[in-house]
């Protein structure tokens, strides 16, 4: 247990669950309390047991769990360290096994001058002792020379003639054995001093030029191309008995390098073989370097300094792939907009190099950070290859609702019986029929790039190809195209339809090829997109932005109806307040019936319904939201109108009993016919009975009065409006109907009786 878990333990945590003890503590200044554990002498369990004497088993719990949460906070924060300063340790490590072996060179070279002084000062003994008379002298020298070899001479000119031999028939085992053999012998001989001091430097010396000159040959070998790989892991592993590691290792990496370089052919990239130019050098450079890293863990094991050192060669060779095929494969289909080759090149290289992740390398997010410019591009290129069809077919469409053309799919790769059954129903106009079926095939490129995390950007430019082209639609509107042809309310109607199939169902259904469950074969089963969608919450905000967007072209729609019927062609309005105050002067009773201006607004409105129950069929909420959008337009404007209620509030003219009675028939005729539609909204009914309200306190204002005594019941309104309705579809029949009932007069009177 370190000092600061000690320390730790000693604080506010600890002295909070063991009682008295903690009391103590805490009138103790934080220096007294780490006395105790910077001693030498310092009782781990002792202390412990000391403190927890009084301590009952919860508490003990408690402290347990207190001290392997601390253990793993610990080693999370050693992992972020390492993590953090990874290319550090690196640099690290590979600068102390340098060193090491620097430090045994030089261990090597001082033991051979040490013996070196020692013989040259033995030498200048002998030459000093003095010499008595030449005839000594000669008779020592005679003796020295005809005298026999000792057998440790005799094993050392033997042993260098057979090493010699070993060197030269490059046996190296044998070699590596007898260079063992021969210093554990010169140990031996110095351990005893039953060698000369020159001997034994002459043995030293022999020694460390062959041992220097077999290293020369195993590093020669293991730098030719034509050496095997058998051949290679003997001579790294020949090296590093010889204690030159560091070196031996980089020989292997470099040995393999040269391999990899060696069996590339670089060839000018084409669609026709750029994918299968990819996968062959794909599956070339990441099997060299799996290979190399059983080669390293077969000689070196997982020693952290050699393991470090074949993660950095790794991802350098890793980098240098990547960035060859992204110059000779991606960077030109990637700005033809090829995101097909440019798809299965990435899904390949990524597929061999997960390979090697079970070798504990993890090199494909260099792949990822390399390859995503190039597939941002094309992706790019894509999308507006799109926006520009899509603007060119548009010109030319006829804006009519037909079925998918032959040979175009318009859900895609969709197999699922819910998707042919909606395949089957699809109408669309020419030019959204070519919209849908590029953004399907669109994501079905896409789709296999999901592991790049693509998704975000890829949906976000597909909402701006879709609003480019709900612009065109809403261009191709009466009053806000270029030429002067006008649109039926059929074909405007259908460009609706267009944006609504697309927003609602089609580019969401599209959408999900980008979500992993499609990549693993699990979305071919039938089930409902919504039910699908609701997984992801990336794809349901998409779909909610993509409705979103419709509501421009809908709000648009709608402001265009609205104007054609509250103006006229000359631009003069006719919905106004005369249309009320004229009615002050006459003294018959009118025949009671809706405004015409909200007699054409009924007869619009039910055109559009009927055209839009045959065109969105399934998609009712769509035309009821339609009408709602309308109605509410209509209705909106006629409460804004500053000029309108100026008149009414204001005069010349005041609203007289007739002018109020027809200003609320009027209103009721609207509730209720949008209530029958079920396109009456609650703020609409609201806005209604607000200016009902208004009306009525202008008309007391103006007049004096009480306005509730000359309107007839809620019940007569609602009753001439019914009629009304009937009789502008036909259906009115009014054999028995007594024609007094719809005067209002009668009903007050009516009700007056009664």
């Amino acid at each position: 247990m370190g000092s600061s878990e000690l320390s730790a333990l000693s604080g506010a945590s600890f002295s909070s669950s063991i009682g008295d003890s903690a009391e103590f503590d805490v009138e103790l200044t934080l220096n007294d309390r780490l006395k105790v554990f910077k001693t030498s002498q310092f009782d781990c369990k002792g202390y412990i047991t000391s403190k927890c004497r009084a301590t009952n088993e919860k508490e003990i719990r408690h402290l347990f769990a207190y001290l392997v949460d601390l253990k793993k906070a610990s080693a999370e924060e050693m992992r972020k360290s390492v993590y953090a300063n990874y290319s550090a340790f690196i640099r690290t490590s590979k600068e102390i096994s340098d060193l090491e072996g620097e430090l045994l060179s030089m261990r090597n070279l001082l033991s051979t001058q040490a013996a070196l002084v020692h013989g040259l000062a033995e030498g200048v003994g002998v030459d000093s002792l003095s010499a008595d008379s030449d005839s000594s002298t000669k008779e020592d020298t005679s003796d020295v020379t005809h005298r026999e070899p000792t057998d440790m001479e005799k094993w050392l000119i033997d042993f260098v003639e057979n090493l010699d031999v070993l060197l030269a028939e490059r046996r190296v085992d044998e070699s590596l054995t007898a260079l063992d053999e021969g210093e554990r012998t010169a140990q031996e001989a110095s351990n005893r001093q039953t060698l000369s001091p020159s001997v034994f430097l002459y043995l030293q010396a022999a020694i460390k030029e062959r041992r220097q000159k077999l290293a020369d040959q195993l590093a020669h070998v293991a730098c030719q191309t034509s050496t095997s790989g058998v051949e290679l892991r003997s001579t790294v592993q020949a090296l590093k008995k010889l204690g030159d590691g560091p070196h031996a290792h980089k020989l292997l990496l470099n040995s393999h390098h040269q391999n990899l370089v060696n069996n590339m052919r670089i060839r000018p990239s084409s669609t026709s073989y750029g994918g299968a130019f990819t996968a062959a050098l794909s599956h070339h450079v990441f099997s060299i370097i799996a290979q190399a890293a059983n080669d390293s863990l077969s000689v070196f094991g997982d020693e952290p300094a050699y393991a470090s050192e074949l993660v950095t060669w790794a991802v350098k060779e890793t980098k240098a792939f990547a960035l060859l095929v992204k110059r000779h494969v991606l960077a030109t289909s990637a700005a033809a907009g090829g995101l097909r080759l440019a798809a299965e090149c990435v899904q390949t290289c990524l597929g061999h190099c997960s390979l090697l992740e079970a070798r504990g390398l993890a090199l494909s997010p260099i792949l990822l950070k390399l390859f995503r410019p190039c597939i941002e591009e094309a992706l790019t290129t894509n999308l507006k290859r799109i926006e520009q069809s899509s603007s060119a077919l548009a010109v030319v469409d006829d804006w009519t609702l037909v079925l998918p053309p032959a040979g175009i799919r318009p859900l895609g790769a969709c197999t699922s019986s819910l998707g042919s059954a909606i395949a089957s129903q699809l109408k669309l106009s020419t030019s959204a029929h070519r919209f849908n079926s590029m953004v399907q095939e669109f994501f079905e490129e896409v789709g296999p790039l999901e592991s790049l995390q693509l998704g975000g950007s890829t949906l976000e430019g597909l909402l701006q190809v879709f609003n480019s082209y709900i612009n065109l639609l809403m261009h191709a509107l009466p009053g806000t195209m270029e030429t002067e042809d006008n649109l039926t309310e059929s074909q405007q109607l259908a460009l609706l339809a267009n944006a609504s199939m697309l927003a609602d169902e089609l580019l969401p259904r599209g959408a999900m090829k980008l979500s992993p469950l499609h990549q693993t074969g699990r979305m071919d089963t039938p089930g409902r997109v919504s039910d699908r969608q609701n997984r992801f919450p990336e794809h349901r905000e998409w779909k909610r932005k993509l409705q979103r967007a419709v509501d421009p072209l809908r709000d648009s729609f709608c402001r265009q109806h609205a104007l054609e019927l509250i103006f006229t062609e000359d631009g003069e309005i006719r919905l106004t307040a005369e249309i009320y105050t004229s009615m002050d002067g006459s003294t018959n009773e009118p025949e009671w019936f809706p405004s015409p201006i909200f007699q054409e607004f009924f007869a619009k409105l039910t055109q559009i319904a009927s055209i839009a129950t045959d065109m969105f069929v399934g998609r009712e909420r769509f035309a009821t939201v339609l009408l709602m959008r309308l109605t509410e337009t209509v209705i909106l404007w006629l409460s804004d109108d500053q000029s309108f209620w100026g008149e009414i509030e204001a005069g010349p003219k005041p609203l007289s009993t007739f002018g109020l009675q027809q200003f609320y028939l009027d209103m009721e005729f609207v509730i209720l016919f949008s209530s029958q539609g079920r396109y009456l909204s609650r703020h609409l009914h609201q806005v209604i009975k607000n200016i009902i309200a208004r009306a009525i306190d202008a008309f007391a204002a103006t007049t004096g009065t009480d306005p509730y005594s000359v309107l007839p019941e809620d019940r007569w309104f609602a009753e001439v409006a019914q009629i009304a309705m009937k009789m502008l579809t036909g259906e009115a029949n009014f054999g028995n109907v007594d024609h007094d009932a719809t005067s209002p007069t009668a009903s007050i009177f009516s009700h007056g009786s009664t």
